[in-house]
């Protein structure tokens, strides 16, 4: 039984602002791994060619480099949820900060391609746990009129990671070589590290999962994995979708049962599974209008990949110069109409982009860009101030696990359904059915 007794501590709570001062350095903790832990999603990409040179190996088994990483982390994240809301929120992010570089140090020493793919396997499932902690680290840090400024830290940094990723990563490999794409991370945990273990009060142990947790896990990794698997292959043959329907029994089976059943209950919570689906349609948009425009400059206009990957640099650049003021418009006017009105830019960014044409300059495009990004800057820390709000407190990890989780879906999502719409309609009106989708 829970003792719940005044002076009794809770697994997984940290004291929040309402009992005292904002601890704004735990944002910032929360901020720096949801970049470090997002950056790590596309910085290895661009360094899959020097891998392959360097440990001897074919292009595709050097894909696991990235593949081992991104698999881990998005089929661990509903399970994750579920076992961090019974264990202690300071050690769970100090376990997971210090394996996380423990592992990106192995992953940069390995002197064969399988001590490497094991590395970022391992490194993947720490990462899991550092992409649920986030939100709710950063939420749990301040009092609730303070909650869409922090909340709008982590929603930020995190996709800003994403995008800088491939420039970080080209940086280095040509001046440091594949090695340093992995060892950069390293100052930034360790700095998390220190921050953590100094602001944060103990609020109870790590316990390991039981045999039911590890069953559930079991269950979500297959559904989840056919799922990404169909999404995935589908950029290349639309048909590959059906493959999804092999996700559906696990996953419903796990959701009848006694680990998903906290999940679906939580979802009941008002708004939160409409926010649910804002958050994955949002990213998928985000992820098609990324995959349209790239696509559109270099194969219709015949742009420079540099210039193509400046023009597309104009959505991040807006959208982190709007996250800061949509999390303070959020808690000055509300999260809800500062959201919606992210939505609108974001819809009036895209829509600008509809008669994209042959005749457009980059800078045409990067204006465009820059309206939808900063819609997204004024949504991410609204949105999750929301959900993160309405979730019921010994539930917090599981919604921040159910939104990253809706997230990373519509990442993946976005580019498969605009690869199958640019071929049912032709290279014609490929461009125009693109931007349409991800409106």
């Amino acid at each position: 039984m829970t003792d719940h007794r005044p002076g009794s501590e809770q697994p997984g709570h940290i004291p929040d602002g309402s009992a005292g001062e904002d601890r704004w350095l735990l944002v910032a903790v929360a901020g720096m791994l949801s970049f470090v832990a997002m950056l790590d999603m596309n910085i290895v990409n661009v360094a899959l060619a020097d891998i392959a040179d360097g440990l001897h190996v074919s292009a595709a088994t050097a894909q696991w480099a990235v593949l081992g990483y991104q698999l881990p982390v998005v089929v661990l994240l509903l399970p994750v949820g579920r076992w961090l809301d019974g264990v202690g929120t300071r050690s769970a992010v100090l376990v997971a900060t210090a394996g996380f570089a423990l592992c990106s140090a192995l992953a940069a020493a390995a002197p064969w391609a399988a001590w490497l793919i094991a590395a970022r396997i391992a490194q993947g499932a720490f990462g899991a746990v550092l992409f649920v902690l986030m939100p709710v680290l950063a939420i749990r840090s301040v009092r609730p009129v303070r909650r869409g400024r922090a909340m709008s830290v982590p929603a930020t940094l995190g996709p800003l990671g994403a995008v800088t990723g491939p420039a970080v990563g080209g940086l280095l490999l040509d001046h440091l070589g594949w090695h340093a794409v992995f060892l950069v991370k390293i100052p930034f945990c360790a700095l998390a590290l220190v921050v953590a273990w100094r602001a944060m009060p103990p609020d109870g142990a790590l316990r390991r999962p039981d045999r039911r947790s590890a069953a559930d896990a079991l269950l979500v990794a297959t559904g989840v994995a056919a799922l990404l698997l169909a999404l995935t292959l589908a950029s290349d043959r639309p048909a590959w979708l059906v493959l999804a329907l092999a996700a559906v029994p696990p996953l419903w089976w796990w959701l009848r049962g006694p680990g998903g059943r906290p999940v679906t209950g939580v979802l009941r919570v008002s708004g939160l599974f409409r926010a649910h689906g804002a958050v994955l349609a949002l990213a998928a948009g985000f992820a098609a209008m990324h995959y349209v425009v790239a696509l559109h400059l270099q194969r219709d206009d015949g742009v420079s990949a540099t210039t193509t990957g400046l023009t597309v640099l104009s959505f991040p650049l807006g959208m982190g110069l709007a996250g800061p003021l949509g999390g303070r418009l959020a808690d000055r006017y509300g999260a809800r109409p500062t959201a919606v009105t992210g939505v609108a830019f974001t819809a009036a960014g895209l829509v600008l982009l509809v008669p994209l044409g042959g005749d457009w300059s980059p800078l045409d495009v990067a204006w465009r860009l820059a309206l939808a990004g900063i819609g997204m800057g004024l949504n991410g820390g609204p949105t999750q101030a929301l959900v993160m709000g309405a979730a019921p407190p010994e539930w917090t990890a599981t919604v921040g696990s159910t939104v990253q989780f809706a997230r990373s879906v519509g990442f993946t999502l976005g580019p498969a359904l605009a690869t199958a719409a640019w071929g049912l309609a032709g290279p014609s009106s490929g461009v125009t059915g693109l931007v349409v989708l991800a409106h």
